[in-house]
């Protein structure tokens, strides 16, 4: 089952269950793919593959984190609960995230296959880490990783 069969399934139960926030942040997530769909369609897309759409529900978890920090400084709690509640349902569609140790390994192995020396070839470990682990890997905590085993 493609992801936007599972958001329409999931909206359908969510309306029928009467979840009022999480029927609104699953039409919040079918909005913002519509909108990615229509930003494609210059490049001759009609509808993005699941792999941008990940992406995509990447995007939207990491602009709500940005908020809850936001409004945890500005002593808005409410706001943050409902960011974080918002956080919940999209990361539910998001395939599990690698552990630390996972991380760990993932990079050991990359460096070792792409022949890494230096910092200078932290863009090759990168690139393969990507190749492999797109979907499993949150890029922002494996680049520290492969920094600091390039720069010993």
């Amino acid at each position: 089952m493609s992801l936007r069969e599972q958001f329409t399934d999931q909206l359908k139960v969510s309306m029928k269950a009467g979840d009022s926030a999480r029927t609104s942040t699953l039409r919040m997530i079918m909005a913002k793919l519509k909108d990615t769909d229509i930003a494609s369609r210059p490049k001759g897309i009609d509808k993005v593959p699941d792999d941008e759409v990940l992406s995509m529900l990447r995007g939207m978890v990491k602009s709500r984190r940005e908020s809850v920090t936001l409004y945890e400084q500005g002593n808005r709690p409410e706001l943050a609960a409902k960011e974080t509640a918002e956080i919940a349902i999209i990361e539910a569609f998001l395939p599990q995230q690698m552990d630390d140790s996972a991380i760990e390994a993932a990079v050991a192995s990359a460096i070792e296959e792409s022949g890494a020396s230096s910092i200078k070839d932290m863009g090759k470990v990168m690139a393969s880490l990507r190749a492999k682990h797109a979907a499993a890997l949150d890029m922002s905590k494996a680049g520290p990783v492969v920094k600091a085993r390039l720069s010993t």
